[in-house]
């Protein structure tokens, strides 16, 4: 085969791709779809704001808005037990249980935040040191990172009142003496 013969050959390849190239780009031309401003399909708990603090400043209207003896009346133990399993991969719930990723969260309501000794929290948790109460826990959990800047719990939150309000109750019973409800 001499060097005309190699030369054809690829000059037949490089028009092919060529070709297949433009084809391309000329149906791209011809079937331009224009691309939707907005999402159609919108995923929950992520916030399209364009900064934390906006995001901070709505969670707090949105505690501020609900009434915890309201929200604790949506709230009903079983249910609680059900969406606490999303809680079991980082968190234990029993009066011997053990320290996970997250800590045993046995008696968590009315304990002071970042009080347990034996698990290392983050600075943000333990300078917040407030007291667990139904109010606190459900600000918190709507979305933890928002409510308590720089803590180490990587949870998305409960966004559902019953959920929260469910699982609020839920671990107020795993107590040694629950909380009177308010």
């Amino acid at each position: 085969m001499d060097s005309f013969e190699i030369n054809k050959i690829i000059a037949s390849i490089l028009l092919t791709a060529l070709i297949i190239i433009g084809i391309g780009k000329i149906v791209d031309i011809l079937f331009y779809v224009e691309k939707p401003k907005l999402s159609a399909y919108k995923v929950e708990g992520i916030d399209q704001s364009s900064s934390g603090q906006q995001t901070s400043v709505k969670t707090e209207k949105a505690v501020e808005a609900v009434d915890i003896k309201t929200l604790l009346a949506m709230g009903d133990l079983a249910h609680g037990e059900k969406v606490f399993k999303k809680c079991t991969a980082c968190h234990m719930i029993a009066a011997d249980g053990k320290n996970k990723i997250g800590p045993n969260l046995w008696g968590v309501i009315g304990r002071t935040a970042g009080a347990i000794d034996d698990y290392n929290y983050s600075k943000a948790m333990k300078a917040y040191a407030k007291e667990w109460t139904f109010e606190e826990m459900n600000s918190y959990l709507i979305k933890p990172q928002a409510y308590i800047k720089g803590t180490k719990m990587a949870f998305a939150g409960l966004r559902k009142e019953k959920d929260r309000a469910s699982v609020i109750l839920y671990m107020n019973s795993k107590s040694s003496s629950p909380k009177p409800l308010p």
